[in-house]
C-alpha cells in the first residue's frame, strides 16, 4: 500500500512562529556528530515531535531537535540527528527535514555523514568532501506526485555544489585540514556491509560507505538548493580490518574527530559566497 505523502508546509509554519529570521543554511548533522548544535549562538531549540509529520528520532547519538540562531555570523538552521529509511521510515519522511528547511527559506544545506572508509587511505577520523555519490537504496523521496517548488527530473551532474566545493577546499587549506574527495555510497542497512559487498563497491567507484543522504540531496536539488557534503570516516569498511564493526566505535571517533570536522564547517560557513 502506498504511503501518503507528508506535506511540510504545517511543520514548516510552526517552525517558523518559533524562529527569530530566516536560515541561509540548513545543516545535517550526522552519528556522534550533534555537539556542534552547541556551538549556534543565540539558539532556539525545537524537538522534532513539536512539528507535525516529524517522528520522534529512533537512533543512538541522534537528538531529534532543530536548532536555530547564527554560526560564525550566518543564520542557520541545525538538523541535529535524522531519520534513516532502515527505521522503517519512507523517503518522504526522510527527506521531511530538508523540504521543511526549504520552505522557511533555506537555500544552501550542508550535509555531514559517518561513513566507513573503502579507499585503502581512508582510515578513522578522515574527512571527505562528497563529489558524487551512488544511491544503492534504490528508493527516492521524488517517488509520487511532484511537489511545489521542486521538478520532475532534477540534473544531477552537479549533486554537489562545485563552487562551494571550491569553497571548502580553500577553507581546509586555510586551516591546514587534511580534505579529501570521494564518492559516497548510499546503503540501506542497518546491517553493516560484508566484504564481498564492499569488494563490489569498490570496484562500482565508491570511497565511503553509508546509510543516509542521498534522500536529502535529491530533495534539495528537486528544489533548487546548492548542497555540499562532507563525510567522516569513522572505521574502515568490512574487510579491511580483522576486527568486527561496532556502533559505538562509530560514535567515539565522532565525538572526538568531530572537533575537526567542526573546525572545518566554520571555516566554510564564514568563506561562503552569496547563493
Amino acid at each position: 500500500m502506498t504511503r501518503p505523502l507528508v506535506d511540510p508546509s504545517p511543520a514548516a509554519q510552526v517552525l517558523a512562529s518559533r524562529l527569530d529570521g530566516v536560515p541561509d543554511v540548513m545543516l545535517v548533522l550526522g552519528s556522534g556528530l550533534g555537539p556542534l548544535a552547541d556551538a549556534v549562538d543565540d539558539p532556539t531549540v525545537v524537538p522534532f515531535q513539536d512539528l507535525p509529520g516529524f517522528p520522534p528520532p529512533g537512533v543512538e547519538g541522534h537528538a531529534g531537535r532543530w536548532v536555530h540562531g547564527r554560526l560564525e555570523g550566518r543564520p542557520v538552521l541545525v538538523q541535529q540527528g535524522r531519520y534513516h529509511l532502515y527505521e522503517g521510515h519512507s523517503p518522504d519522511v526522510v527527506a521531511l527535514p530538508v523540504r521543511t528547511a526549504r520552505a522557511l527559506g533555506a537555500d544552501t544545506l550542508i550535509v555531514t555523514n559517518a561513513a566507513g572508509g573503502i579507499r585503502e587511505d581512508l582510515g578513522p577520523g578522515s574527512l571527505v568532501m562528497l563529489d558524487d555519490h551512488l544511491n544503492l537504496q534504490f528508493r527516492s523521496p521524488l517517488t509520487g506526485p511532484v511537489r511545489e517548488g521542486e521538478v520532475r527530473f532534477p540534473d544531477m551532474t552537479e549533486a554537489y555544489d562545485r563552487r562551494l566545493m571550491a569553497v571548502a577546499e580553500a577553507a581546509a587549506s586555510s586551516e591546514g585540514i587534511e580534505l579529501s574527495r570521494g564518492v559516497y555510497a548510499a546503503v540501506p542497512g542497518p546491517a553493516y556491509e560484508t566484504p564481498a559487498e564492499i569488494r563490489m563497491l569498490e570496484g562500482m567507484g565508491a570511497d565511503v560507505v553509508g546509510m543516509s543522504t542521498v534522500p536529502e540531496v535529491l530533495a534539495a536539488r528537486a528544489s533548487g538548493m546548492r548542497c555540499l557534503g562532507f563525510s567522516l570516516v569513522t572505521n574502515p569498511a568490512a574487510g579491511r580490518v580483522p576486527e568486527p564493526l561496532d556502533h559505538a566505535d562509530v560514535m567515539e571517533v565522532g565525538r572526538t574527530a568531530g572537533v575537526t570536522l567542526e573546525r572545518l564547517l566554520r571555516a566554510v560557513l564564514r568563506a561562503l559566497p552569496p547563493a
